[in-house]
């Protein structure tokens, strides 16, 4: 696959270095406060599942009632999985044991064990970010048409996904994305596995302490399921509705992050990732996460500072700085083929179309 050439690339590093003086120290502190919004959300879903337990006694005409605080759960999973991502990359605290202890618990709604984040996403995506080695990219034509493409291509956001696929997609892409990880690892562990978008091995220890947590998560939604009496209208509404909404609402923003930008071989932020812009409000309830190109470049910073960082971005990188608005991210989504061709072209899942990355960088090429 041909690629950008290395001369016109920037490495992550060298952002940081430049950027790193221009920034208040404080923005690299850890913030607990990001604790007692991830306290706040836990005690959301324990008072909704507590509510939930109650439905066989409301008369069914009433239940509707029951789907705002549905809506607020889910949210609420929502914002578990991205105060989890800062506590996880230490913008949070700085004590090992409890920022373990606490993921653990956080990401149990999410089916992730701590132990496989930390691999996958702290580990392989950010130090190789929407390369052939980034186990998150899209899938390449030229790689097998196995189980886990195929799902994929069924239910991600693309010119070809059938509105169904993509309604499933969005409730469920996590799901796969989590399952297709934990069996690549726990029953293989090799870099030859090809039903992943790019496979990754994990020590013998990292492999038992997954397995490990994953037992524990299995356990904790298996409770949740007997707490809720396994009545169909109470596991309904009070478990599947919140987490599909909560994984809803998360996709939106993992689908933009970077599907729409070019493979590059040089982890260079501000041209494989992608920062949106959104209504004040999510930023607010969902910590910042659309400021990912700036998370990118400084993972462990404080998210409340990202606005500044995106301020110097604009000043001395427009040129380079992929900023679109959420709106506009998503119609690019839904215009395109989610497979990569070449690192800077996109096709479907016959090979039949041909289309350029749509946030492709003016860049000299090869």
């Amino acid at each position: 696959m041909k690629s950008v050439d290395n001369q016109t690339l920037i490495p992550q590093a060298s952002y940081a270095k430049f950027l790193r003086p221009l920034l208040p120290s404080e923005a690299f502190d850890p913030d607990p406060n990001k604790l007692l919004i991830l306290g706040i959300n836990l005690a959301i879903l324990m008072l909704g599942w507590a509510i939930a337990a109650k439905l066989d006694q409301w008369n069914p005409v009433f239940l509707w009632l029951y789907l705002p605080l549905a809506i607020v759960m889910g949210n609420s999973v929502t914002v578990l999985l991205f105060s989890s991502h800062d506590l996880m990359h230490g913008g949070v605290m700085r004590n090992p044991r409890l920022n373990y202890f606490i993921s653990l618990i956080a990401l149990a709604i999410w089916w992730m064990p701590p132990t496989l984040w930390k691999a996958v996403h702290n580990r392989e995506h950010h130090s190789k970010t929407n390369s052939l080695s980034d186990p998150d990219r899209s899938y390449l034509k030229e790689q097998p048409n196995t189980w886990g493409k195929w799902i994929q291509n069924q239910f991600i956001p693309s010119s070809e996904v059938h509105p169904l696929g993509l309604m499933l997609g969005m409730a469920m892409a996590w799901g796969v994305h989590g399952f297709r990880n934990l069996t690549s690892v726990l029953l293989f562990n090799h870099r030859s596995v090809d039903y992943v978008p790019a496979s990754f091995a994990v020590s013998v220890k990292e492999r038992w302490a997954i397995a490990r947590e994953f037992s524990i998560v299995f356990a904790l939604h298996l409770s949740v399921i007997a707490y809720l009496g396994f009545s169909p209208i109470q596991l309904v509404l009070g478990y599947f509705l919140p987490i599909a909404i909560g994984y809803a609402m998360a996709m939106f923003y993992i689908f933009t992050n970077h599907m729409l930008c070019e493979i590059t071989d040089v982890n260079d932020p501000l041209i494989n990732s992608v920062s949106l812009r959104v209504p004040k409000l999510f930023d607010l309830l969902h910590l910042n996460f659309s400021y990912h190109t700036e998370h990118h470049i400084f993972p462990a910073m404080n998210s409340d500072y990202y606005p500044v960082l995106q301020e110097l971005l604009k000043t001395h990188y427009p040129e380079r700085f992929n900023l679109v608005n959420g709106e506009q991210a998503w119609h690019l989504l839904m215009q395109t083929p989610r497979h990569y061709q070449s690192d800077h072209v996109l096709t479907d899942w016959s090979g039949e179309k041909s289309v350029s990355c749509p946030l492709i960088q003016t860049l000299e090429r090869d």
